[in-house]
């Protein structure tokens, strides 16, 4: 058995999408939890009545999430994006089976999957990650070393990466005694040397063996650090670099994930006059009551223009477009295919 689990935060209109395509793509034996960090509990509510079958996590700080979207609707206090349960995800994964995979309640299946026949290939094959969505970014494949598994599955072997224990790991990546910028003026390293790394790693689309996830968060202490998560990747790949399966993906991409939306205003803060929670806000209460179809234009993300149909005044429609072109184009550069 595969354990899906979703991490959650403020967007039941997005959490309920990405549930139902699971129902409707995802076959074979799995359980499915939800990872929650704050969703207001009518929501959750909602959410366990249409999905009894489903688990629901919440958090340690889960009450005082709940009371930072309150404050931030009633008060137009900020929400601290950049707190992020670790602890919940890290217990639940140790405590899971053996493979799992690990997405986000904006991410949905766009194609159909057999996890009970891809937990045979990837055990047979001994794959630690594979992927099951990459953004269309196909721009980054020079940097693999490429090969069929069989026909649904492809290694992705990667090339030319330094790589060493994690303490060498730890002074390339945090350039620790100048090291990164010895090396850059060496001619070693370059403006793009750390971007290949990533090929090791999966944020929103991966079917995972447990240890290597573990690994891959191991130190995380409550915040996002890609630098930690990059070098805990590259130290722990070094030592089963010979497996040219340890990294694989799927020939054909079966999730999507929103350029639309964002679960706060932390992340994505482009100068535009946009309100990314009021707009949570307006869109889950919207799905609260029955107006808002969670699977509008599905498999692509929702239209902006239906979207838009639930904003009110407050929301200035041009603001939001400029701030969703960015969001976009922050992705475009760096060679992922965004609708």
């Amino acid at each position: 058995m595969i354990n899906i689990y979703i991490k959650s935060f403020n967007r039941a209109y997005y959490l309920d999408r990405c549930l139902v395509s699971i129902e409707e793509e995802v076959q074979g034996t799995y359980s499915v939890t939800v990872l929650d960090d704050g969703t207001p509990k009518k929501y959750l509510d909602k959410i366990k009545e249409k999905y009894p079958y489903i688990n629901v996590r919440n958090s340690k700080s889960y009450s005082q999430k709940v009371k930072a979207v309150e404050d931030n609707i009633l008060l137009g206090k900020d929400i601290d994006g950049f707190s992020i349960p670790t602890d919940l995800w890290i217990e639940a994964v140790e405590n899971g089976a053996d493979y799992c995979i690990v997405t986000e309640d904006d991410v949905w299946f766009t194609e159909t999957i057999d996890v009970d026949g891809l937990l045979k290939e990837v055990r047979k094959n001994n794959i630690n990650l594979l992927k099951l969505g990459w953004l269309g970014n196909f721009k980054d494949d020079k940097y693999f070393n490429q090969g069929k598994i069989n026909d649904k599955i492809n290694y992705n072997a990667p090339k030319d990466l330094f790589l060493g224990s994690k303490w060498l790991m730890d002074l390339f990546f945090y350039n620790k005694y100048k090291f990164f910028t010895i090396g850059y003026k060496l001619g070693r390293f370059d403006n793009y040397t750390k971007r290949k790394y990533w090929s090791l790693n999966s944020i929103l689309m991966g079917l995972w063996k447990k240890e290597y996830w573990l690994e891959v968060w191991k130190d995380a202490k409550g915040k996002v650090d890609e630098k930690q998560q990059l070098r805990n990747a590259a130290a722990y790949y070094n030592k089963h670099k010979n497996n040219p399966n340890f990294i694989a993906r799927l020939s054909k991409e079966v999730m999507k994930t929103t350029f639309q939306s964002s679960a706060t205003n932390s992340y994505h803060e482009y100068g535009f006059k946009v309100d990314i929670n009021y707009i949570n806000y307006l869109l889950n209460e919207a799905w609260y009551n029955g107006i808002l179809d969670s699977m509008q234009n599905y498999p692509n993300d929702f239209s902006i223009e239906y979207l838009e149909t639930f904003f009110d005044d407050k929301v200035d429609k041009n603001e939001y477009r400029k701030w969703v072109e960015q969001f976009k184009n922050q992705y475009r550069n760096l060679g992922c295919s965004i609708d």
